[in-house]
Formats: C-alpha cells, sequence, structure tokens
C-alpha cells in the first residue's frame, strides 16, 4: 500500500538554521535493501566524514536547562511546538542507536556474526561520532530465552539458533566542552532493534507476565511483554543478563561520577525501545535514587499493562516516545487499555469492545497500555515518503527525518527541508 504523499503542503516558519535534512535510499545494513533516508544536522551526520557531533552553527542554552529536557517536568512546553534544542537532542540520541545498528555484524556467513564489528576503543569513531566527546565503557549482549527443540538445533544452521547476541551499549561523556554545552555528565545507553532469527521468536512471545519481585517496590500487579522480559533478564553459563550487565555498569559510573551532576539516557529503536523502557523502570526502582534516567525511545512497540504503565509514573521513570502513527509497530501488542482509566487507577478498560468481554480479554493477557509522553508523528506529512510499506513507516531514519522536519500539530513539516533536498539530490545513491 502506497501513501497519498502529493498533496500535503509542507509549512514554512521561522527556524533555526541549523537543520537540514538529505534524503537518499541508504540501508543501515546495505546487504538488506530497504530505502532509507540520510539525514544531516549541523551537529552529526553518520553519512559524513567529519564525524563531528557537536552543535555547531549556534550556542545551546541546554546546560541552563538540562533537566527539563530530560524531562523533569514532562517536556511540558517543548513538543507542541518542537523546541529547537530539543529536536537536537532527540535526533543526537537517535544518532547513538543508528551507530548501534552500524557496529552490529549482520552477515550471517562472518564468524562474527551478531557481534560488534568494532573494537569497543574505536567503535563511535568507526561510526562517525568520534567526535561526540563519548566514550563506549560497556559492550552489551542480551540472551534470548527461547528453547528451540534439540531436531531444529541438530538441523539449523548456528546463526538461526545462537540465542546470545550484541544488542549495544552504554557510552559515557568524558569531553569538558560537551559537558559543559549538556550542563552534566551523559551516559548513553543505546539499543539496537530486532536482528537474529531468535530476537523475532521472542516479539512474538507477546502474552503478559509478572515482572520479578526484585524489580521495584511493586503495590500492584505490574506485567510486561514475555518476550521482552526474557530477552532483559535471561543469561547463560557464559553470559550475565542484559539486566546485570546494565546494572553493574550504571553502578560503577555512579560511584565514579557520583561529585556530579550525572544523567543516564536509555535510548532505542523497535525492540531497543522496549528494552530501554525495561532498564529505565528497574534502573529508577532499584538503583541510586539520585540518578536522573530518561528514556528517548523510537518506534517502540507496547511494552505492559496498566499497572506497570502506574509502577512506571509512580517510580519517575521519565519517557519520551517518538512514534509514527503510521508505523503498525507501534500499536502492537495486544489491546490497548482507556489511558483516562490508567491515569486514574481505575479498573481499565480496553478500548472499543463492549462491558461484557472486558473481562474475558483481561484474562488473556493482552491488555497493554501506553507508557511515557509521546511525540507522534506521521510518515503522511513528509512529502518525501512516498513508500507507505511497513517497512519504511518503521525505519529509524524515517523517525529521524520527521523529527528534523517536525515543527507543530498545526505546522507538521517544514518547507526549508525540500529547499535543502532539491539542492543534494546529486548525491542520491541506492544500495541494492
Amino acid at each position: 500500500m502506497r501513501l497519498a504523499i502529493g498533496v500535503v503542503r509542507p509549512c514554512n516558519p521561522p527556524v533555526s538554521k541549523h537543520m537540514a535534512v538529505e534524503h537518499s535510499a541508504t540501508n543501515h545494513v546495505a546487504k538488506h535493501g530497504a530505502k532509507r533516508l540520510r539525514l544531516t544536522n549541523s551537529w552529526n551526520s553518520l553519512g559524513s566524514d567529519s564525524g563531528k557531533c557537536r552543535t555547531a552553527t549556534r550556542i545551546s542554552k541546554l546546560g541552563d536547562r538540562w533537566k527539563e529536557y530530560q524531562g523533569i517536568k514532562n517536556w511540558e512546553g517543548l513538543l507542541d511546538p518542537l523546541d529547537d534544542d530539543l529536536r537536537s537532542e532527540i535526533l543526537r540520541y537517535g544518532q547513538f542507536v543508528e551507530a548501534a545498528y552500524r557496529c552490529f555484524d549482520f552477515d550471517t556467513s562472518s564468524q562474527t556474526y551478531a557481534r560488534s564489528r568494532f573494537p569497543r576503543n574505536s567503535m563511535l569513531a568507526q561510526c562517525g561520532l568520534g567526535q561526540s566527546g563519548y566514550r563506549v565503557t560497556k559492550n552489551l549482549r542480551a540472551t534470548c530465552g527461547v528453547q528451540l527443540p534439540r531436531w531444529v538445533k541438530d538441523k539449523a544452521s548456528s546463526w538461526i539458533s545462537a540465542n546470545s547476541n550484541w544488542i549495544g551499549y552504554v557510552a559515557v561523556c568524558n569531553d569538558k566542552d560537551e559537558i559543559a554545552r549538556l550542563g552534566r555528565r551523559d551516559v548513553v545507553i543505546a539499543f539496537r532493534g530486532t536482528a537474529t532469527c531468535l530476537e523475532w521468536i521472542e516479539n512474538l512471545r507477546a502474552t503478559l507476565t509478572c515482572l520479578p519481585h526484585d524489580m521495584g517496590h511493586q503495590t500492584r500487579e505490574p506485567k510486561v511483554e514475555s518476550g521482552f522480559l526474557s530477552m532483559y533478564t535471561s543469561s547463560t553459563a557464559n553470559c550475565p543478563s542484559l539486566r546485570d550487565m546494565v546494572k553493574e555498569e550504571i553502578a560503577k559510573i555512579s560511584n565514579m561520577y557520583n561529585d556530579e551532576p550525572l544523567s543516564v539516557t536509555i535510548t532505542g529503536h523497535s525492540l531497543g525501545a522496549a528494552l530501554a523502557t525495561l532498564t529505565a523502570y528497574d534502573l529508577t526502582t532499584t538503583c541510586d535514587p539520585r540518578l536522573l534516567v530518561t528514556v528517548v525511545s523510537f518506534g517502540g512497540p507496547r511494552v505492559g499493562n496498566g499497572s506497570f504503565r502506574c509502577q512506571l509514573e509512580e517510580s519517575g521513570t521519565r519517557i519520551l516516545r517518538i512514534v509514527n502513527s503510521d508505523d503498525l509497530i507501534t500499536k502492537m501488542p495486544g489491546f490497548v487499555v482507556n489511558s483516562h482509566d490508567v491515569a486514574n487507577k481505575r479498573d481499565v478498560r480496553v478500548g472499543g469492545l463492549p462491558s461484557w468481554l472486558q473481562k474475558r480479554v483481561e484474562d488473556t493477557q493482552w491488555v497493554y497500555a501506553d507508557v511515557g509522553k509521546e511525540l507522534r508523528l506521521s510518515s503522511s506529512h513528509s512529502p518525501y515518503l512516498t513508500n507507505g510499506n511497513l517497512a519504511t513507516c518503521h525505519d529509524l531514519k524515517t523517525y529521524l527525518h520527521l523529527v528534523n522536519g517536525f515543527v507543530s500539530s498545526t505546522c507538521p513539516f517544514r518547507a526549508t527541508a525540500r529547499r535543502v533536498l532539491s539542492s543534494t539530490r546529486s548525491k542520491e545513491q541506492v544500495y541494492a
């Protein structure tokens, strides 16, 4: 199905000159052939040779209000219209997620399949973020809890049954200028999306399951998607769980920099967005309460039920979800509950179902709730996204393109993007 884009008229409000969009068909992994958008911004483009990540054309006032940009006030007044500093921060964190994709070895014939392609000390430089001011301190692996039948393991290739894979990294800002610009020392935890066979199987395990009792003080019965929790908590004899790796690393960093302002920003796309939500909840409820933990997620599926959402809100977990309304993944899995009921801590009601079905639906463990603060965008608002298929709408580059062009609910896309696009058409490349 294709989207009718031709009638869209991008608006032309006053905007800062530091934003630009370059349209091209690229892929986070060229082998996979999906069309993507290349984003150009004054602070960085992973496709650029310079790899510079700092703001270049204007002095940001971010440091004076950094807690607001990290969600201390739930991003009130910053999303509609979208504040330029917040836009830059969302795009910046999106590039850390893009780096996680670039690091991952997708080649099933490679000896390093499902691992990072680059050494830790050069990882960001290899991905175009060498001058970001951050240093990778920990590689992260996630283990799938799915146990394939023995006959499948015996006949399947090793890449199908590999259950412990590189999922992302932890990076700490250690550049004095960048720390001054940000107003604090920032720690980034970046997660890629689904990439392996077993991860796809985990995604399909969509029934809700109870959180472990050691994940916070639970006054209700919070439940989350079985597959996501499995990937977060599963381990092997040779590989600790993602949960243990993250908590150990954050505890070490927190102790190292306990005398200065410190933030933890967890960012991810798709599956990575779900893992980011679980990680943030876990850190907020079980680690140093002084840590300001924030999630910036792209194209994330639903994670838990209404009680999980209430626990998130009570724990102070701050989540900014970037959602493309044309992206089917953000509407999955399960049914969504009435947000008003959750906010008022009443019995949940499944939207659109008659009352006699309410209890039965809840008993199926398929009743989910959206969490956090939402920045809702739409592929249909961009004059340059003529392909409305699932892959394009869900693609991380599409999300960054939409964030870069969005102005407000009354002006969903900037006209200036067209002028920049027109001047760079000669640079377009198509990767088969």
